[in-house]
């Protein structure tokens, strides 16, 4: 039959990306406790196009994909892109994948089992010449309490719940769960997905004994990252959050980023 992807393009005009996106996939993904996880994906794949070639072979990016989305482990991800890079003939190819990744979790005090809903994503690309960037995104959600309010309140203090994103330049394995515990960390308190009262008492209090801004949470989480014990440290990384105000109408952010000269 006829191939019209194959044949010459007479414009001139490169496209840097072409290729599929806002596909739903079912993955499995590693997990620290229980070795994998299956979770639901969304999946943008592409290639660049040179300007002699009309178009690409869409169904190309989803043969290859399922063939790897049984273990899409950060190291097959990077060898995912680098089959369609080869297998479409292109210089470059691109992916992002963005699922729900899902962690059981204790209530501090009553020990009550709930499953806690985090965001975490893969973006690399691949080049024909052995370079290779991935990044890993993680989205985690915190509890925040106001530093300001709590000293000049005679009562109580205001808080809210927060989303610490942090996204990191893959040097060395490292578990996302790992990634999560200590951001959660950063911040004034965790959340649970079940709390009983005697778990709302500690966090609550808690929360109060540790007041964090903003701009606090995104500086230890920036010496978190900074310090994580990983083989090869973090060259670069960016952290950035988000409160959503409880009595302001407004959200509170700040952003920072750490570059190793890369």
């Amino acid at each position: 039959m006829r191939d019209i992807q194959n044949e010459h393009d007479s414009r001139e005009i490169p496209l840097q990306k072409v290729g599929v996106r806002g596909v739903k996939y079912p993955v499995t993904v590693l997990d620290k406790t229980k070795k994998f996880q299956t979770t639901t994906a969304t999946v943008d794949l592409y290639v660049n196009l040179p300007h002699n070639f009309k178009g690409t072979h869409m169904s190309r990016f989803i043969q290859v994909f399922h063939k790897y989305h049984t273990d899409i482990s950060m190291n097959n991800f990077l060898d995912m892109l680098e089959e369609i890079r080869k297998i479409l003939d292109a210089q470059k190819s691109y992916g992002c994948i963005t699922f729900p990744f899902f962690i059981e979790k204790n209530a501090p005090v009553s020990g009550s089992p709930g499953i806690m809903e985090y965001k975490a994503n893969y973006e690399a690309e691949v080049s024909e010449d052995g370079t290779k960037k991935f990044f890993i995104g993680i989205e985690v959600p915190v509890t925040t309490l106001c530093p300001c309010s709590k000293a000049i309140s005679e009562n109580g203090a205001h808080n809210q719940r927060g989303l610490v994103r942090v996204k990191i330049l893959y040097s060395d394995f490292f578990w996302i769960e790992d990634i999560i515990s200590g951001i959660e960390k950063c911040a004034s308190s965790q959340l649970y997905s079940v709390l009983k009262r005697m778990d709302e008492k500690f966090v609550t209090e808690q929360a109060y004994e540790n007041p964090r801004f903003v701009e606090d949470v995104a500086r230890e989480v920036f010496l978190f990252l900074k310090n994580f014990p990983v083989k090869n440290k973090f060259k670069w990384f960016s952290v950035e959050c988000e409160n959503e105000e409880s009595i302001h109408f407004h959200n509170a952010y700040a952003y920072t980023e750490f570059n190793e000269g890369i």
